[in-house]
């Protein structure tokens, strides 16, 4: 889990509908770009200093690159030093 010491915990339900209308070919990774915009936005934290875990990975990836979940609902832990974690609940 996480050695530092965290500041919050705040509970998310993300939809990733913005990630569907993207081209087939690109909807996971896209699904991640839009995961850590959103949560970047509410957390007011760079997007390059969010930290994906790796369970949030295989979710958007369970059923291959094209078909995604429509949202997601995850745990984000804001740490002392600035970063965030994204994880599951």
């Amino acid at each position: 889990m996480v050695e530092n010491q965290y500041t919050d915990e705040i509970l998310m339900n993300i939809s990733l509908r913005e990630a569907k209308d993207s081209s087939v070919s690109r909807r996971a990774d896209t699904a991640i770009s839009v995961l850590r915009e959103k949560v970047s936005r509410y957390v007011k934290i760079e997007k390059d200093k969010i930290w994906l875990d790796s369970k949030v990975n295989e979710i958007i990836w369970s059923h291959g690159r094209k078909n995604i979940p429509s949202n997601l609902k995850i745990k984000v832990i804001k740490l002392s030093d600035g970063t965030a974690e994204i994880v599951l609940p």
